[in-house]
């Protein structure tokens, strides 16, 4: 296993401020970066963290790479914790303008234009929490992440489009696990999972599955509209419209 690099030798123009956070201040400029910043209190020169001024919004993350001189940020709703915005970049500067814009309760798309390195996840803000919104927001989300799946690619967006296609499947919150689509009745933080699950393999080949072993295949199909048109026709009768997981409690 590879030795981690000493932080101070990684990142000599961090460590002489003592924090992550007093360097994104100074990388902002004089009065650049207004917004309070954070150290994380058990590795500062790695990890610090910005508030939002929106309630609907957690703070937006800020981690040093371990192996290269790099930044990642991850600014999240507060409702579920799930991703809004992420990035990478080497330049701190930028990094200082992005968490100022996030504490300002910038537009999501007006942060990445001010800072180019931000990466919309394709999920919307729900200031209010209503869990059909943000299954339609998780839905985007999913679209958008197809959109630029390597693996298995063409058939997982052809699988992802086709599902949303299917009004059914559509009312039901979207969520995956090893590429695997799955349905709930309930928003995060608490998945209650229901119907079928759906797999693509190739643009020719998709399955529907009674569980993640893929021992229980109900179909085996050549076109993702198949997979989800079976999908739909086996979900549960009378489900109702999605409501929050668990109050929208943390876990």
């Amino acid at each position: 296993m590879a030795t981690r690099p000493d932080p101070a030798v990684l990142y000599p123009d961090v460590a002489p401020h003592g924090s992550l956070a007093a360097a994104l201040r100074v990388a902002a400029g004089e009065g650049f970066l207004t917004a309070p910043v954070e150290s994380s209190a058990s590795d500062p020169l790695m990890r610090a963290a910005v508030a939002s001024t929106l309630p609907h919004r957690d703070a937006l993350y800020v981690s040093s790479w371990h192996f290269e001189r790099r930044w990642s940020i991850r600014g999240q709703e507060s409702y579920q914790g799930m991703a809004l915005v992420e990035g990478v970049t080497e330049d701190l500067a930028q990094v200082a303008r992005a968490a100022q814009a996030w504490h300002d309760g910038a537009a999501l798309d007006d942060i990445r234009r001010l800072a180019p390195f931000v990466e919309p996840t394709g999920r919307f803000e729900v200031p209010d929490g209503d869990p059909l919104l943000l299954t339609e927001s998780e839905w985007q989300h999913l679209r958008a992440e197809a959109r630029t799946a390597e693996c298995p690619g063409d058939a997982y967006r052809a699988l992802v489009e086709a599902a949303y296609a299917e009004p059914a499947l559509r009312a039901l919150y979207p969520f995956t696990s090893h590429w695997a689509l799955r349905f709930s009745t309930t928003t995060r933080r608490r998945l209650a999972d229901v119907g079928p699950i759906l797999m693509a393999h190739t643009v020719d080949r998709y399955t529907v599955n009674a569980d993640l072993t893929g021992e229980s295949v109900l179909a085996h199909t050549t076109t993702a509209r198949e997979a989800a048109a079976i999908a739909a026709h086996r979900l549960p009768p009378g489900l109702g419209p999605v409501t929050p997981g668990a109050d929208h409690l943390r876990e």
